[in-house]
């Protein structure tokens, strides 16, 4: 398995009893869909490796506490301490409606109300402050905050996302200075 073909649910943060249990910090709003999983991967040395869950539950709101197959003491759960947790992407739950993960929309055309088709989504970037579109329009990168006011429809089935972007916005991309 590869990172590319997963989704991050979180890190194991620590360990929680001296028989190999630890805590998985969750990083999603929903924590209690993971509560039923029967695997993950932890990244180590580069590599994903396969876990199976023996038992797991809710410690607090966003923490899992797992006890791993094969991990049964201190030291086991000592290595995988920070260890990043994946998930496949066929384990996502499905998405209806404006909602939809940043993955899923790379590539979709974009169009905006009042200026029609602008391009298409060449990346999200989520390492800022405010998550945004990476769209390419005519060869420049323009960026449109994703929020609920400019999101006007996610059409899955034409891969198409509609927009009302903010007067000016797309301006500042596409006109020479």
């Amino acid at each position: 398995m590869r990172v590319e073909d997963c989704f991050f649910v979180g890190t194991v943060v620590s360990k929680y009893s001296f028989k190999g249990e630890v805590l998985l910090k969750l990083d999603t709003d929903e924590p209690e869909q993971y509560q039923s999983i029967e695997s993950l991967f932890l990244a180590q040395n580069n590599t994903l490796i396969p876990y199976f869950i023996v038992k797991s539950s809710m410690h607090k709101p966003s923490l899992l506490r797992l006890k791993l197959e094969d991990v049964s003491s201190e030291e086991d759960a000592n290595l995988l301490l920070k260890a990043k947790a994946y998930l496949p992407l066929s384990e996502l739950p499905p998405l209806s409606g404006n909602k939809f993960y940043y993955h899923q929309v790379i590539g979709y055309a974009v169009e905006d109300k009042n200026l029609g088709k602008l391009g298409n989504v060449v990346r999200v970037n989520e390492h800022t402050a405010q998550a945004t579109l990476e769209v390419d329009i005519d060869g420049k990168n323009a960026l449109i905050p994703i929020v609920d006011d400019i999101i006007l429809k996610v059409d899955r089935n034409a891969k198409t996302l509609h927009l009302s972007t903010p007067p000016g916005l797309i301006d500042l991309y596409i006109k020479d200075v």
